[in-house]
């Protein structure tokens, strides 16, 4: 309902707000799983096609080249496909446009970085919640997208596990990659540089956070 803020790149963005707030619904819309009813999102696409996009006009095509190539997106049940092993789920982005070969190097390297380089032929169901987290976190690496959407990405996990997550991502944000991700942990915001609060579909609160 009215809203209208931008996010900028290399940003690190906290979503929180109760239940049915809108957060979830926000973030498909910014992530082109859905369309809005009315309004622009605009994203700025300069150093591809010399111009700022609003994505909302986009033929499915292009947002699914866009969604692909510029987007990464961490769902809260991980999203894992459960016949393929951690390599192949990580490998299956990479695929769509680099041959096996190109993919599998680049999916062992994103594997390594999140700390799964021993596990990578373990299928989902042999990995713990906060290893397939991590296993999706890669996945969401492979295209080298410049922004990574999480939706509650640590709330099936532990807390050791929710830490690992979230020092990933606070890695990552630092290497330039844009960050929006929902939470319902206070203690999550530590790893934030801005926090936007969502109440009833309206943003109510959109501020900077400074930490000790």
């Amino acid at each position: 309902k009215n809203i209208s803020f931008s996010i900028k790149a290399g940003d690190f963005v906290m979503i929180t707000g109760r239940n049915g707030s809108g957060k979830s619904t926000f973030m498909h819309q910014v992530a082109m799983l859905d369309q809005p009813t009315s309004g622009s999102i605009l994203l700025d696409l300069t150093n591809l096609t010399g111009e700022i996009t609003d994505i909302t006009k986009l033929p499915e095509k292009k947002r699914i080249e866009l969604r692909l190539k510029e987007i990464g997106y961490i769902f809260q049940e991980y999203a894992l496909i459960r016949e393929l092993t951690a390599l192949e789920n990580v490998m299956l982005p990479r695929l769509m446009f680099r041959d096996p070969k190109e993919a599998k190097i680049k999916a062992l390297l994103e594997l390594k970085k999140v700390g799964l380089g021993k596990k990578i032929n373990r299928l989902p169901s042999q990995l713990s919640g906060g290893e397939q987290q991590r296993v999706a976190i890669a996945r969401a690496l492979v295209n080298n997208p410049r922004i990574i959407f999480a939706d509650e990405p640590t709330a099936n996990l532990d807390t050791v596990a929710s830490k690992n997550v979230l020092d990933i991502f606070q890695k990552i944000n630092q290497q330039g990659i844009t960050i929006v991700m929902i939470s319902h942990e206070p203690d999550e915001l530590k790893y934030a540089k801005r926090q936007i609060v969502f109440s009833d579909g309206k943003l109510i609160e959109n501020k900077e956070l400074r930490h000790v």
